[in-house]
């Protein structure tokens, strides 16, 4: 039977379940990835879970985002995470050699592999041809103890792409593109596979630009074949011998069919403040800028910098433009320095940030307020680059540039005949330059027994999730809208450094929905545990989207947080909810969410018994009078994991001899 490329591999990493769109499934990892804002919690539950050493093919911690280092917290972290990663067995990279998502692209990614990450932007891989799929920490933590990675059976998407981009149009364009077509809400548990004759027009970081912000449809991955471009990169970064060819069937099923004609696509911009939200260049041009931003893991390769560069070279930026590069790591930094492109930036007026995560999380460069800015990232989400109320717009590194030198948006076709620039021809290195010094591996299991861990001061390890009970009573803390994300949940920026202590990350759950002079979020969830009562968040659609941080769902647990009752829930949050014993409840009938206000009581009687077998839950809302019906779409694993208080004390349960 034919089978799309997605399903093969899948195919060769099943140990349970059946390839059946829909059916739970669990899968064999062979890579994992960590970062430091998610590491340090994943490795204090890896150490919690008893192991002593991972069982992978390959596991690298990467630090890139706390790079800022104000206060002894980010450093505490980085040196646990380098003391750790020796001891059980995991390749560290270290701060300043770059973003984990382009090391591991360029380091080690294979075509074929599985790869879990603990960022959500794990999914830049499948550029590669790899099954690469953002999780939780936990999840992370379980399958580097050689546990497999269980999720649901995928619907294929596959994206039919023919033509060639024209010049100044970009691989950003293409995924803003899909990003308007699909948006992103409605799109769980579904794979989008690129094939068709376009897919061999564009090279490996192009793809992973696709790749990377899939992200943002809430796709679990998306995917490329391998194929002569992918061995091409691998032998210019050295690992040629880990090709291989790649690709769906001629004839393989999809179930749904996406026809794009690259030669069609034109610039284009994801307008404030969310990656859908998306218009052609064309029809903002014009509007005044204060600042332009390229880099992260999204547009930060060799090829785009290079393309910045040259557009650049001998000019100078609009005057009224702070213009700042973040190259995606040391090998693309030291590669522009040597050939000179990295002095037409800094000529032109550019300021070079370290390659790592910095604005793109909200770790300065935030724009002032009222003022547009422009950057080639992944997300827009409001606040995101630590302004409140901020106007950012993502676009290519070509309408970023092109932007830079005019001060205001410019569609980057436009330059030859606004300034003579034309479109400047970046071809691939035949060779990239080679140093992993600030690679370290890890030691050998015979050293590694009496190697020390660096736990610092600032780093606390996570308590488990307590029981639930067997009947829920509790009271709403907060209603949201539509599309709230990981980032309103848990706010990143500033608050990053306190990720490795749950009590005082905890105090910034919901920070911005926070009102002056009246009690936190997090204050009154703390007041209601005291009492023995539960907290409950009601949400619209799409809850949870964005970032996997787990964090979103650990920091409420600590707080009290027992349930989540929404429209819908993203596939990343809920398994960390789940996780961490917080039941994630769909409405029934959507319309349900106008039956409920802030502050009132509900009663969920029998909530076991319904975790157990049902599928359909009774939540009464004593305040306002009403009944109202809930799904729990759980799997079998899910509802054990619930009942056994979170993940960490199932597995610590299968562990124990019978």
């Amino acid at each position: 039977m034919a089978q799309t490329l997605t399903y093969k591999i899948l195919q060769q990493h099943l140990v349970e379940g059946r390839l059946q769109a829909g059916q739970p499934i669990g899968i064999r990892i062979d890579q994992t990835l960590t970062q430091d804002a998610t590491g340090t919690t994943a490795f204090l539950l890896f150490e919690s879970m008893g192991m002593a050493r991972v069982q992978t093919e390959l596991s690298v911690s990467y630090v890139d985002h706390n790079l800022a280092q104000f206060g002894p917290e980010n450093h505490n972290d980085h040196l646990y995470l380098q003391s750790i990663a020796r001891k059980v067995g995991v390749y560290h990279s270290r701060p300043g050699n770059g973003i984990c998502h382009q090391i591991h692209l360029e380091r080690f990614g294979r075509p074929g592999a599985t790869l879990l990450g603990s960022d959500s932007h794990t999914p830049t891989c499948g550029g590669l041809g790899m099954i690469a799929i953002g999780a939780g920490g936990l999840d992370v933590a379980s399958a580097m103890g050689g546990g497999p990675f269980y999720l649901t059976c995928p619907k294929v998407i596959g994206v039919r792409l023919t033509g060639r981009l024209h010049d100044w149009v970009a691989g950003k364009d293409l995924i803003l593109e899909l990003l308007k077509r699909l948006t992103t809400k409605g799109n769980v548990d579904c794979v989008i596979e690129y094939f068709g004759p376009g897919t061999e027009t564009l090279t490996v970081p192009q793809r992973a630009t696709v790749t990377n912000m899939g992200a943002e449809l809430g796709v679990t991955t998306s995917i490329f074949p391998s194929d002569a471009l992918t061995e091409r990169f691998l032998h210019a970064q050295r690992r040629g011998k880990q090709f291989q060819q790649l690709s769906a069937d001629p004839d393989a099923p999809y179930d749904r069919l996406i026809e794009i004609n690259l030669s069609q696509l034109a610039p284009m911009a994801a307008c404030p403040s969310s990656p859908d939200n998306v218009l052609s260049v064309e029809e903002i041009a014009g509007r005044k800028i204060g600042q332009v931003v390229v880099g992260s893991c999204t547009n930060s390769s060799y090829t785009d910098l290079m393309i910045v560069a040259e557009v650049l070279r001998g000019r100078k930026v609009d005057p009224g433009i702070e213009f700042a590069v973040a190259p995606g790591s040391r090998q693309v930094l030291e590669m522009i320095a040597r050939n000179g492109a990295l002095a037409d930036l800094i000529a032109a007026g550019a300021r070079i940030l370290e390659s790592g995560c910095g604005p793109c999380i909200g770790q300065g460069f935030s724009p002032a307020d009222n003022v547009v800015t422009l950057r080639t990232f992944n997300r827009n989400f409001a606040g995101r680059t630590g302004t409140k109320g901020d106007q950012c717009y993502l676009v290519s590194p070509e309408t970023a540039a092109a932007s830079a030198i005019m001060g205001e948006i410019t569609d980057p076709r436009n330059l030859k005949e606004i300034v003579g620039i034309k479109y400047p021809q970046i071809k691939l290195p035949k060779e990239y330059l080679i140093d992993d010094s600030m690679i370290d591996p890890p030691l050998p299991p015979d050293q590694a027994g009496s190697a020390q861990v660096l736990h610092g001061p600032t780093i606390v390890v996570p308590e488990a999730a307590s029981a639930l009970p067997d009947s829920l009573s509790g009271q709403v803390l907060i209603k949201c809208a539509d599309k709230v994300t990981t980032d309103h949940i848990m706010p990143a920026g500033a608050f990053l450094k306190y990720r490795s202590n749950v009590p005082e990350y905890s105090q910034y759950v919901f920070y911005m929905f926070n009102e002056k002079d009246k009690p936190t979020f997090a204050q009154r969830s703390l007041e209601l545990k005291k009492q023995g009562i539960a907290g409950i968040v009601v949400a619209g659609e799409s809850y949870g989207q964005g970032s996997s941080r787990e964090h979103a769902a650990l920091c409420p647990m600590y707080l009290g947080v027992r349930a989540v009752l929404a429209k819908s829930i993203e596939r990343i949050h809920k398994a960390n909810l789940i996780n961490f014993a917080i039941v994630p409840i769909e409405f029934d009938d959507p319309a349900d969410y106008d039956k409920i206000r802030e502050g009132d009581h509900l009663e969920i009687s029998d909530l076991l018994i319904a975790i157990r077998d049902k599928e359909d839950l009774q939540i009464r809302n004593r305040t306002g009078n009403v009944s109202i019906k809930g799904r729990l779409n759980l799997t079998h694993r899910d509802r054990q994991i619930l009942l056994a208080a979170g993940l960490l004390n199932f597995a610590k349960k299968k562990a124990m001899p019978s």
